[in-house]
């Protein structure tokens, strides 16, 4: 059959196109076969347009061919656009009014029946999915979700390029410096024993461009993070990366929200109210129990430790006073939560490691509802009750534990209680910055501070002094972008004076060895004249998820990782051939090195080991010397091929009863013989050239 080229995409047909003759190319979608009637819906990454192959219009050979069409078959077609009828016509799609009455068909690719329909939100299970990824991506809704991406991409370029930005791009191999999660790790071939660490983020690289004077970088950034799967996490993943000279953090969460504004009106047409939300750190965890609270509804913490010291509860009561804090929630309406709703919140709180959940409602009358409030003196009921604004309706909710649990729980709380409210709207965004974070944490793995953000983050100039004395109360110029509950990303001003680096690397418990091992390269282009300077960077995958309302980050990726870091695609990771691992010089548990080839020992071997050795030898000892020399290899093969897997390492594999020997002294009387094959002697003494010395 004759080819030609396609003159429209399937989905951008519409009755402007009536009476024209159009050539179309995609994959049938579903066959409708009414005798001497074919209908198909053809679709391309547009959407769908009908085709008719009328046994009238056709040729027999060509109808014939039709005729065995099956879906997700790749056909092309060339007819006449034309109007429907009022009652054929589809309000579902975009092309609804039309038909295209073919009169050529030309079967491109045959297909087996796919796994699962090619539709709209297909309801089927993800490893199915993904393992057919390439027909995951017919679907409607995850090209759009590609579509969107690109729209987004394109638009941050743009933004950051009109504040005259330069893309650069910096190295996926890079040194391991491992801060923070794990690297992946790369074998070098050419220098056996040494790996590269892929990038966490381009961090050091664009700490450097910024020593070298580009003054503002960024760059679509792929980055690798060994660590635990969930939701918005993958092994590896995009994010937009950037730094800047010469600026303060105003200047950088300026920028942020001007940027996050024009993202969201170009591609989504939506106006953001800017500035954007603030809060500090320690804010957040006392109001929302998060560093990334979600802004869309409210319900914040209410602290009642105070009350409780002294109250007649004793559960509270013995929480504080073992130095615990007393956190409530006011559900505003939420004392019409039924029996089922208030057992689901208790197992949560339990499963997060709370001993239960107290509540009280306040009904409509103004009684009280609960079972815990027979053990409060009525005036610590008033104060609780006046402390959280108790309104009849309302549903107070309590966490009584250590402070880092009880916040953990509430805030998880929190947000379940959003969730059965239907609070937690996707087509709202609620933006909000959270600024002054700490410097560090104590790691009880690691029994030392380590860097919360990195350790290049400049700390807050009136924190410095608290350095030596108070680590853990330095606040960071550090600040994160939140969106939904999801933080977006993170940012911070460096560290560009080498005496505050110095102390930043002592707190971590860095040796000068170590953070030159680590960091040298950086460390020594700082000598150099280094600008104070910022940056930011956010993860594009996150943001995608957000705006197009996915739950997981997998939907907007093209090829993503499953929840273990597999591929169910490509099957990876995979083993590898034998010959490549011994290329790389490694040997998988329980295998051995490669057997390589016994060198021969040559005359020429002999004589050069002996030159230099500084040793003369004559023919016979050359000989033995070269049989001794190759039993020695011999033995050391067969030694290769023992198992010692069941071998404790303090055992011996061989006769060990001479260990103990006590050798006997001979008496060497001939000291010219003894002496023959020195280089050079004098008075019996042998001359050491100085190449030994």
């Amino acid at each position: 059959m004759k080819k030609f080229e396609r003159t429209h995409y399937c989905g951008r047909l519409s009755e402007s196109n009536i009476d024209e003759s159009v050539a179309l190319s995609g994959w049938v979608q579903r066959r409708r076969d009414l005798g001497g009637v074919i209908f198909l819906d053809l679709r391309d990454k547009t959407g769908i347009t009908q085709i008719i192959l009328d046994q009238k219009d056709l040729p027999v050979e060509m109808f014939n061919h039709a005729e065995g069409i099956r879906s997700e078959y790749v056909i092309q077609v060339k007819g006449l656009v034309e109007k429907r009828s009022e009652d054929t016509i589809n309000p579902l799609i975009p092309t609804g009014k039309i038909d295209v009455r073919a009169d050529e068909l030309t079967i491109l690719s045959k297909a087996h029946t796919p796994p699962f329909m090619i539709e709209e939100n297909s309801n089927v299970r993800e490893e199915l999915r993904l393992k057919y990824r390439f027909l995951d991506l017919r679907r409607p809704d995850i090209l759009r979700n590609l579509k969107l991406r690109q729209q987004v991409t394109n638009a941050a370029r743009s933004f950051l390029e009109n504040k005259e930005f330069m893309e650069v791009e910096t190295p996926i191999l890079s040194k391991s410096t491992p801060e923070g999660a794990r690297d992946f790790l790369v074998p070098s071939r050419l220098k056996k024993g040494t790996f590269y660490g892929l990038p966490q983020s381009p961090q050091i690289y664009k700490q450097l461009l910024m020593v070298g004077g580009i003054d503002r970088y960024f760059q679509v950034a792929k980055c690798f993070r060994d660590e635990d799967l969930r939701a918005d996490r993958q092994p590896e993943f995009t994010q937009i990366d950037m730094e800047l000279s010469f600026v303060d953090e105003e200047d950088i969460i300026e920028l942020l929200e001007g940027l996050f504004a024009e993202l969201f009106q170009k591609v989504k047409g939506l106006t953001l109210k800017t500035p954007f939300n603030r809060i500090t750190y320690a804010e957040s965890m006392s109001l929302y129990g998060v560093d990334k609270p979600d802004l869309r509804f409210g319900f914040p913490m209410i602290d009642l430790t105070e009350i409780c010291r002294a109250c007649e509860f004793e559960v509270f009561r013995s929480v504080v006073n073992r130095g615990g804090i007393v956190k409530a929630l006011n559900i505003k309406g939420g004392a019409s939560f039924t029996r089922t709703q208030i057992e689901a919140l208790t197992h949560h709180a339990m499963s997060l490691g709370g001993k239960g959940m107290a509540w009280i409602a306040v009904e409509a009358d103004g009684s009280l509802k609960s079972v815990i409030t027979k053990f409060f003196k009525e005036a610590d009921i008033e104060a609780i009750l006046e402390k959280t604004e108790a309104k009849p309706g309302d549903l107070l909710i309590f966490s009584a534990d250590k402070k880092e649990l009880a916040l953990s729980v509430l805030g998880s709380l929190r947000l379940m209680i959003g969730d059965m409210m239907g609070l937690r709207n996707d087509k709202d965004y609620a933006f909000v910055v959270v600024t002054d974070f700490p410097l560090l944490e104590w790691s009880e793995e690691e029994k030392r501070y380590v860097a919360m953000h990195h350790p290049f983050t400049m700390p807050k100039d009136e924190d410095l002094e608290l350095f030596e004395t108070a680590p853990e109360k330095v606040r960071a110029k550090a600040y994160d972008i939140v969106l939904n509950g999801v933080e977006l990303g993170s940012g911070s001003i460096r560290i560009h004076d080498s005496g505050i680096q110095s102390r930043m690397f002592k707190l971590l418990g860095f040796s000068e060895e170590e953070a030159k091992e680590r960091f040298g390269f950086l460390l020594s282009a700082f000598e150099y004249g280094v600008p104070p300077h910022g940056g930011f960077a956010f993860g594009l995958d996150r943001l995608i998820m957000l705006m197009v309302g996915a739950e997981s980050i997998r939907d907007v990726i093209a090829f993503p990782k499953m929840k273990d870091a597999s591929c169910a695609m490509t099957q990876s990771p995979s083993e590898v051939n034998r010959t490549q691992l011994d290329e790389l010089s490694i040997y998988l548990e329980g295998t051995h090195a490669p057997k390589h080839e016994a060198p021969q020992m040559t005359h020429e071997v002999i004589e050069h080991v002996a030159k230099l050795s500084r040793i003369e030898l004559d023919e016979a000892e050359k000989e033995t010397l070269t049989s001794d020399l190759m039993k020695i290899i011999a033995f050391a093969d067969q030694l290769s091929d023992v198992d010692t897997s069941s071998v404790h390492m303090k055992e011996s594999l061989s006769n060990a009863e001479n260990v103990f020997r006590v050798d006997s002294v001979i008496t060497f009387e001939d000291s010219k013989a003894l002496l023959k094959n020195a280089a050079q002697v004098t008075e019996n003494c042998i001359f050491v050239p100085k190449t030994v010395e």
